[in-house]
């Protein structure tokens, strides 16, 4: 099964872009399911149908479903929310804040995300398309699988330990109960269905990513930014979308200025995404609604190219042999070097670009090295290890 997933900053279209490839995918004699993980779910708008947390069929060889992070979150995680559920109203009665309180940030994103690789799991289905949500929740959604299996690896074991040696002490003193082994499994079990999800999102022969922008100059950089994180995150991205392109007969009159701008965005897009396939939709005279309408946006985005292909694939990490030493090249374009932060900790190195922060552990090859200097050129980080 093929996944691809769109993402792009709010209002550029992803969800309209995302049906559209799924229509032209299934009138080509592939089963595909469509998939909403935004919580502010649009994906039925854009079919004028009535989606649920199962799949749906739209027409032949094409199903769609929009995930209900609710549902997925009480089956998800069921002893440990009992636990802080007791925990949290272990002196008062359970109230509807108690119960919106243990819905954890990006948690209900993350189940969602967690859907996906169980309908992979299913293998009913040959491709699978995922609507996410804007941009920054997605990259949130993305980089939560690697913190995740780092704090289960350091601090999980330490905690459970712990906790079993002082749940008696605690719970007979100050009264409070401590997580049970039930809860704990809960926990293993949440973590070991991540980490499938994480080694699932970095098969780029499986996943790739889709980024969709329009041809203003603030979305572009938008593109450019969540380009270089998900490099940084080693997702593959294989093509970008520019969505909304106006036509040339609209920009005449008071819409003139525009020319100017979208042509410098269009030029700008297509040279800083060199070798990556840059697909380009006009802004079409009626809404992107309904699947005839949007099977005809999925030939006019895609033409001849099958969209069910892995597009592009690049090497974002590759070990070089130095004549002293060795060189780690991570591949990550649009980076501003006076935002870029190196660390490293033993066999573990951390690269912070703005608000955006990855630990990992260095290959083998390079464990036992230490960092003695590091250079950011023509869209690469080289750190080199003695």
């Amino acid at each position: 099964m093929r996944i691809i997933l769109y993402t792009g900053k709010g209002g550029v279209g992803k969800t309209s872009i995302a049906a559209a490839t799924a229509c032209k995918i299934a009138n080509e004699g592939k089963k595909v399911l469509v998939v909403s993980t935004d919580q502010a779910h649009s994906l039925g708008d854009s079919f004028d149908m009535k989606l649920y947390n199962h799949p749906l069929e739209i027409d032949k060889n094409l199903y769609a479903m929009e995930i209900d992070a609710i549902l997925e979150n009480e089956k998800a995680w069921g002893n440990l929310k009992a636990y802080f559920e007791n925990l949290m109203t272990i002196k008062s009665e359970k109230t509807i804040e108690s119960e919106e309180l243990l819905v954890f940030p990006g948690f209900e994103e993350l189940l969602a995300l967690i859907k996906v690789k169980d309908i992979y799991d299913e293998g009913k289905y040959d491709v699978l398309i995922v609507d996410c949500a804007p941009t920054g929740e997605t990259m949130s959604l993305l980089k939560f699988p690697d913190l995740f299996k780092w704090w289960m690896e350091k601090i999980f074991p330490i905690k459970r330990k712990g906790a079993k040696l002082t749940k008696p002490i605690i719970e007979a003193t100050m009264k409070i109960p401590l997580p049970t082994d039930a809860a704990f499994d809960d926990i293993e079990r949440l973590y070991s269905k991540i980490n499938e999800l994480h080694n699932l999102m970095l098969d780029k022969d499986i996943v790739s990513i889709r980024i969709v922008t329009t041809p203003e100059k603030i979305v572009v950089k938008e593109a450019k930014r969540s380009f270089s994180y998900l490099h940084l995150f080693d997702y593959n991205v294989d093509a970008i979308i520019i969505n909304k392109i106006f036509s040339k007969d609209s920009l005449e009159g008071y819409f003139k200025s525009w020319a100017d701008i979208q042509k410098e965005s269009i030029e700008d897009l297509c040279d800083s995404f060199k070798g990556i396939p840059v697909f380009k939709l006009q802004l079409m005279d009626n809404e992107l609604r309904k699947y005839e309408m949007l099977k005809r946006v999925g030939d006019k985005i895609y033409g001849d190219v099958n969209p069910e292909n892995v597009l592009f694939q690049d090497k974002i990490f590759t070990v070089e042999k130095e004549d002293k030493g060795y060189k780690l090249a991570i591949n990550m374009p649009f980076v501003d070097k006076r935002e870029l932060k190196l660390s490293q900790k033993g066999d573990e190195v951390t690269i912070s670009v703005k608000n955006e922060r990855r630990s990992f552990i260095l290959p083998t090859k390079l464990q036992s090295k230490e960092i003695i200097s590091a250079q950011y050129h023509e869209g690469k980080l080289n750190i080199y290890f003695l």
